[in-house]
């Protein structure tokens, strides 16, 4: 089952490594990875999505926890939450058919051009993992797909709830 943990921690060398040691040695993948500072410069927050039942979370969750540079986990998929990723995705539109069709697809999907080239566009997407992944299959049915890049996904929980050290 996909979980979304996340992590407040200190800002500081080596910690997000000591945390990511966590998940390799015990044999546990990720699938995405995202941190950045908080509002204090002091920490940052790390998000992470993984895969696991409910014992595998909680046992990460505990030894995540017990690292000296970690302040607070909580996987954010057991309640409600807020969770979005960005990715940047950059097409073939040799044709005037294909700038079209590529058009018209951005505006459903409420995503935006960002740069425009005789012979490719380069567009930004944010949403869910899912809505990201509909976005890029359509997109390589109707054009060609040059490269992408995907930040990870970041989240919080939704109503008073907060992570706060």
């Amino acid at each position: 089952m996909r979980r979304i943990i996340s992590v407040l921690m200190e800002n500081a060398p080596g910690a997000l490594s000591r945390i990511v040691g966590v998940f390799s040695q015990r044999g546990f993948n990720v699938d995405s990875l995202c941190v950045a500072p908080t509002d204090d410069e002091s920490l940052s927050r790390l998000t992470i999505v993984t895969q696991g039942d409910d014992k595998v979370i909680e046992q990460i969750t505990k030894q995540v926890n017990k690292l000296i540079d970690v302040l607070k986990v909580a996987v954010l998929s057991e309640g409600p939450h807020i969770e979005r990723e960005l990715m940047l995705i950059k097409v073939g539109t040799r044709t005037e058919l294909a700038r079209a069709e590529v058009k018209r697809n951005v505006d459903i999907f409420r995503a935006r051009i960002l740069d425009v080239n005789a012979n490719n566009y380069t567009i930004e997407i944010t949403g869910t993992s899912e809505k990201l992944c509909a976005f890029e299959d359509v997109m390589s049915q109707c054009a060609d797909i040059i490269e992408s890049a995907r930040t990870g996904v970041c989240g919080l929980a939704r109503g008073d709830k907060a992570l706060r050290p």
